[in-house]
C-alpha cells in the first residue's frame, strides 16, 4: 500500500472566466471537466489537467463569484510547483508570461510567478527520465509544455521544527514529521527547509514547508483549499484505517463521481485528501470532448435548468470561435 504522488490540487477563484483564460490560454492546460461543487452546487468546480485528466496533472478550482483575494498563512499551501523539461522551457515561459502581463522571478532552475488572483506558482526543471503529463495547446510547443506537478510548498511553523516531536498524554506522536514519514510513508529530503517526497507514483512529488508570515491566513480567491494524494482504489479503506489509527479523524469515504475521497488535516493545518485513481473523467462525456459541457452528478441533475441560468457562461479558448462561448449546456 503506497500513495502514488499528487492526485489533484484544489484552489479557489472569484472569477471563473478569467480563471479559464489563464489556465487554458496562457498556461496551455486542458479544461477536462466543468461541473459544480458537489457540496455547494450553485458554484462551479472547474478541472484543468493534461490531455487525459491524469492524476498528477489536475488543478481544480471552486468558483465563488467576486470572492475577495485570500491571504496565505500558517497551515496553508502557498505555492504549486509544475515541472518543465529544460532551461529553454523556462525561457519560453518567462517570455510568454511577461507578454501576458505576469511578473516573474527567474532563478537558475525555476521560474516563479503568481496567477491573476495571487496563487503562487513555480515552474521547476524536471528530474530526467520522469514521464510528462502534458496538454496540447497550439500556442505552447510540446517541448515546453508543463509536465505535471512537481510538488507544493506550505506554511507551517511547527512543521519546520523537524525533530521536535509533539507527544500527547498517551505517548502518541502528532507532529507533521511523524505523520508524513510514519503514517503516509513520505521520505524526508535533506535541505534548508523541511522537505518530503513520494517516490512510489508515476511521478515523484515533493512537499515542503516554509516559516509562515506573521499575519494569519485567510481563505479566498487565489488560495489553495486542499491537496489530494493518489491511491489505488483497493487501498483506500486501508489508508482510512491507518489515518484513523493515527488519530487524524478522517472523513468517511465520499463518492466524488470521478474518484472516491477521504479528507483529514495534517498537523500543521493543511487539508489533505486521499483520492482514488479512477474511475476518471470519461465516465460521463467522451474523452475527445472533456470539459466542453456542464456535467452534473446524479444527485444534482434535477437542478440543471436553474444552474444553467445562474452559472456564468465561460469561454473555452480551445474551442472554435463559433463554440468557444459556452451557454452552460
Amino acid at each position: 500500500m503506497a500513495l502514488k504522488g499528487i492526485h489533484h490540487i484544489t484552489a479557489i477563484t472569484g472569477d471563473a472566466p478569467g480563471n479559464v483564460d489563464f489556465y487554458v490560454r496562457v498556461l496551455g492546460l486542458r479544461m477536462v471537466k466543468k461541473t459544480v461543487n458537489f457540496d455547494a452546487p450553485d458554484v462551479y468546480h472547474l478541472y484543468f489537467a493534461d490531455e487525459s485528466g491524469n492524476p498528477g496533472s489536475i488543478l481544480t478550482f471552486f468558483e465563488f463569484p467576486g470572492a475577495l483575494r485570500g491571504r496565505h498563512g500558517s497551515g496553508m499551501i502557498h505555492t504549486v510547483q509544475w515541472g518543465v523539461a529544460s532551461a529553454q522551457a523556462l525561457d519560453f515561459w518567462e517570455e510568454r508570461l511577461i507578454g501576458n502581463g505576469i511578473d516573474t522571478a527567474r532563478l537558475p532552475d525555476r521560474l516563479r510567478f503568481e496567477d491573476p488572483e495571487g496563487l503562487g506558482i513555480e515552474l521547476v526543471m524536471d528530474p530526467p527520465g520522469e514521464p510528462g503529463l502534458t496538454a496540447s495547446w497550439s500556442e505552447v510547443p510540446a517541448e515546453f509544455a508543463l509536465t505535471g506537478f512537481a510538488g507544493v510548498r506550505a506554511y507551517g511553523r511547527a512543521a519546520t521544527e523537524r525533530g521536535h516531536a509533539r507527544v500527547d498524554g498517551d505517548g502518541h506522536r502528532s507532529d507533521s514529521d511523524h505523520v508524513l514519514t510514519r503514517v503516509l510513508d513520505f521520505e524526508p529530503v535533506s535541505g534548508d527547509r523541511p522537505t518530503y517526497r513520494l517516490t512510489s507514483g508515476v511521478r515523484r512529488a515533493g512537499y515542503s514547508y516554509d516559516d509562515p508570515p506573521a499575519q494569519p491566513g485567510r481563505q479566498g480567491a487565489g488560495s489553495v483549499h486542499h491537496i489530494a494524494w493518489a491511491c489505488e482504489p483497493d487501498d483506500q479503506p486501508g489508508w482510512r484505517d491507518r489515518i484513523s489509527g493515527a488519530r487524524l479523524h478522517p472523513t468517511p469515504i465520499i463518492d466524488r463521481q470521478y474518484f472516491h475521497s477521504i479528507y483529514f488535516r495534517e498537523p500543521s493545518g493543511v487539508l489533505f485528501e486521499i483520492a482514488t485513481i479512477g474511475p476518471g473523467f470519461a465516465i460521463d462525456e467522451p474523452a475527445a470532448h472533456l470539459g466542453e459541457s456542464l456535467q452534473l452528478p446524479p444527485q444534482h441533475e434535477h437542478l440543471r435548468e436553474r444552474l444553467e441560468q445562474r452559472l456564468t457562461p465561460l469561454t473555452n479558448p480551445r474551442l472554435p470561435a463559433t463554440a468557444a462561448t459556452d451557454s452552460i449546456s
